[in-house]
């Protein structure tokens, strides 16, 4: 077993960590930084993922860092764009030299004596392990599993002589020109993969329980076309960010406020670029209002446009059993196939399933609290970045980085050495995630609550959050801060 010491530590090298290193850089030069990622590359969800037509749910103008323009052509940028952009991200700051690759992060340990995390990590090259110790533990990586998809069970699934494929785990050389694809799921993964698989594939059908809300989209944005020949770079990188800011806001605000008037829109939408006499109502129409789930982002209306060219169809049933050659429905109908896949969904897991714990007692997340949902109620010198359901996941992750930032100067200047948030009265604790989809109400057990009032409530509101993580005092009553181990805590709110 070594050894070694960092101010911060930081897990994860996807977005959320590079960005993460690349503000501490900026604001906090003088700290020594790491970064460890289980994996073998930058880029996290934009590595990982490689199935056909992968790209944002996002526009890049606010899935971009905010110090780092986005000047690709596309708002709706596919995979590959995006993991450059990170890998390039991460070469323009120096955060790549950084990188531990092949280190995951078993469990970590705070002690109180030493105000230190002591982490241990596996190499996933050599299955050798090893320890460092840091001064302040920030996690970046994401709130599902890596390793493994959501599959449910399939009833007869070993009857079927075709291949079954999950998204999170694509073969490279997978040949599906000419074959009959059922892609089973109605969510973003599915209406991504439906239209980009129709080009190739003999016939694409998308198999769903039940509808999902599709948002077309422009995949350009001519706004930013024309601010970028008018204006400087990053000026218009940070109108365009403005205006698909307010722009998300919107969408999100209308869905809550006035729900019907949403599904209209949407069905408007839908119907302008369906067949004549589509059955919008069985496949377009869910029993849910928008944004329960999230939306489905549709760039130029592709899998309209293919369901319009006769080169994908949606069917909505259930499926009764898998048989030799495809899948027979509840209906009774069969659905022939040479390949399936299963875009069923994500297992959640938080902190990339690092076990924690303080002075030897583990700590017990689901029971923990979200203190401005970057930090764990009675957990020290401990950071999260958990991006926003209801809009870019960056938005969030940068006002993290700004909020993290700004709590190090903080101790820094006070001589802390320790912050820790303490638990609120439990006068109603809900999930930290407010969505009904599947994926996150089978994980939410494994996940912390947040509470019902600030600091302890998550917001999911950009504007609020700016001012919360960027304006508002570092020591307020939810924090306790230590000038010293053996020292007593200071008052919350006392510098």
């Amino acid at each position: 077993m070594s050894a070694d010491h960092v101010d911060v530590l930081i897990v994860g090298a996807g977005i959320s960590g590079i960005g993460a290193a690349c503000h501490l850089r900026a604001k906090r030069p003088a700290k020594s930084v790491a970064i460890l990622e289980a994996r073998d590359a930058i880029g996290g969800t934009w590595d990982l993922f490689r199935y056909p037509g992968i790209r944002s749910d996002s526009d890049m103008f606010t899935l971009g860092y905010k110090f780092r323009p986005w000047t690709g052509e596309k708002a709706i940028a596919d995979g590959d764009s995006i993991r450059t952009y990170i890998q390039e991200t991460a070469r323009e700051f120096g955060v790549d030299k950084l990188i531990r690759f092949h280190h995951r992060v078993i469990d970590a340990e705070w002690s109180t004596a030493d105000a230190r995390w002591t982490v241990r990590v596996m190499r996933t090259d050599t299955g050798e392990e090893t320890t460092l110790t840091c001064a302040f533990l920030w996690g970046c990586t994401g709130y599902y599993r890596y390793d493994e998809g959501y599959t449910p069970d399939l009833p007869g699934i070993g009857n079927f002589a075709g291949q079954v494929i999950h998204p999170q785990h694509w073969p490279e050389d997978l040949d599906y020109a000419g074959k009959r694809v059922v892609v089973i799921g109605s969510g973003a993964t599915a209406v991504t993969i439906v239209p980009a698989m129709a080009d190739t594939a003999e016939h694409v059908t998308m198999l769903q329980r039940s509808p999902s809300y599709v948002l077309s989209l422009p995949a350009r944005d001519g706004i930013a076309d024309r601010l970028r020949r008018w204006l400087p770079t990053n000026a218009a990188y940070d109108a365009v960010r403005w205006k698909n800011v307010r722009m998300t806001m919107l969408i999100y605000g209308l869905s809550r406020r006035r729900p019907e008037l949403m599904k209209k829109l949407l069905r408007k939408g839908a119907t302008s670029q369906l067949p004549e006499g589509y059955d919008l109502d069985t496949h377009f129409n869910p029993r849910y209002d928008p944004w329960d789930q999230r939306l489905c982002l549709a760039p130029d209306g592709d899998i309209f446009a293919a369901i319009k060219a006769g080169t994908a169809s949606v069917v909505t049933d259930r499926i009764e059993t898998f048989t030799e050659k495809g899948i027979r429905l509840e209906s009774g109908t069969e659905l022939p196939a040479d390949i399936v896949v299963t875009a069923t969904g994500l297992n959640l897991l938080a902190l990339g399933g690092m076990a924690l714990r303080v002075d030897g007692e583990p700590v017990d997340v689901p029971n923990t609290v979200a203190y401005k949902g970057v930090m764990l109620s009675g957990v020290p010198n401990l950071a999260l970045t958990i991006g926003y359901i209801n809009a870019s996941w960056t938005l969030r992750a940068d006002l993290v980085c700004d909020y993290v930032c700004r709590l190090l100067r903080h101790m820094d200047e006070h001589g802390y050495r320790t912050c820790t948030p303490t638990a609120p009265p439990d006068t109603g604790r809900r999930p930290i995630l407010d969505l009904t989809s599947g994926y996150v109400q089978r994980g939410l057990a494994s996940m912390p609550k947040q509470g019902t009032d600030m600091p302890w409530r998550v917001q999911q509101h950009y504007l609020r959050d700016r001012r919360v993580m960027r304006r508002r005092r570092v020591d307020d009553e939810g924090l306790r801060f230590r000038r010293a181990p053996a020292a007593e805590p200071e008052p919350a709110g006392k510098a």
